[in-house]
């Protein structure tokens, strides 16, 4: 029963990760090795932090309301 427990939640995390945005670093450092390695030297990927700085700054930023 544990292991099939085990299983279960070993095949669902990444699931529940990419859902929740918590891969979402990782995410971007792949897609930044696949399509803009050229630029490693002269322009490095972001940190962590400030990965998120900037997608933070991007979705709060600005007025997002209706009236």
């Amino acid at each position: 029963m544990l292991k099939k427990l085990k299983n279960f939640w070993r095949c669902i995390w990444p699931m529940v990760r990419q859902l929740s945005g918590d891969d979402a670093y990782e995410r971007y450092l792949k897609h930044y090795a696949e399509y803009h390695a050229e630029l490693e030297n002269l322009e490095p990927p972001l940190g962590r932090e400030a990965y998120f700085k900037q997608w933070q700054d991007g979705k709060w930023k600005g007025v997002r309301r209706c009236c």
